[in-house]
């Protein structure tokens, strides 16, 4: 398809770039509607954690365009981003699930799979020097949540 015929059903690039967003945000909450809890809360936050990673790891620009700011003057739209917060939203009642419910805990566990799934994409495109860290991760930070909780 050339550009004209593309805005013909798009107002901007922008516009383009917001649908993406919004169909890369409902790509995740369907996939992350299937995670089945165990009733194990650290193999549920291990499971959880290894889609996380793996969703973004295999599609780079998707997770780009969802996860970081790399196009200059881009913001979704309120309607694109809602979905995103129905995804973050999803994670927080998982851990409120295992009665984890310290905000800090969220962006303490979105740092680590934003950081482990970035150092993937960077230093191991296609490998998975750092996907196989997550169970260790996991282990440290539900130790570490767990014993603050108390």
């Amino acid at each position: 398809m050339k550009a004209p015929s593309l805005y013909s059903y798009f107002d901007s690039k922008n516009a383009i770039y917001d649908a993406m967003y919004a169909q890369g945000s409902r790509q995740y909450l369907e996939r992350e509607a299937g995670l089945a809890p165990t009733g194990d809360s650290l193999h549920d936050l291990k499971g959880a954690m290894h889609f996380f990673v793996e969703f973004c790891t295999e599609d780079p620009v998707r997770y780009q365009l969802l996860f970081q700011r790399t196009i200059p003057g881009f913001e979704p739209s309120a309607e694109s981003f809602a979905l995103s917060v129905d995804g973050l939203e999803a994670v927080r009642k998982r851990l409120a699930g295992v009665g984890l419910t310290d905000p800090e805990t969220l962006d303490l566990l979105t740092a680590i799979g934003t950081g482990l799934t970035d150092q993937q994409i960077s230093n191991d495109p296609g490998g998975d020097r750092w996907i196989r860290l997550v169970d260790e991760a996991m282990d440290m930070f539900f130790d570490h949540v767990s014993n603050r909780k108390s």
